[in-house]
């Protein structure tokens, strides 16, 4: 698949991410790289199988987890009340 030299990564390296865009679609949050892979702007992957991979960095802050109402984020008096 790749024509680079040196290669890109494969699609099952660790350091699969690393690979080259071909298409980019940054309206719609994702990237096809040269190796295959999905690459989703999130950081989560998916491999040419259709495997995925979870996002490799956390999502948002914990103010903003909040402002969402994430009840795992939530003190159970906050969670009563409705407070935040």
């Amino acid at each position: 698949m790749c024509q680079h030299q040196p290669p890109c990564p494969k699609p099952t390296a660790k350091d699969r991410q690393a690979a080259r865009v071909i298409a980019s679609h940054p309206e719609q949050g994702w990237s096809l790289l040269c190796n295959g892979l999905v690459l989703f702007a999130d950081t989560g992957d998916m491999l040419p199988g259709g495997a995925a991979h979870e996002p490799s960095r956390p999502q948002g802050t914990e103010q903003e987890r909040l402002a969402v109402g994430d009840p795992a984020r939530l003190t159970p008096a906050a969670a009563v009340s409705g407070c935040r």
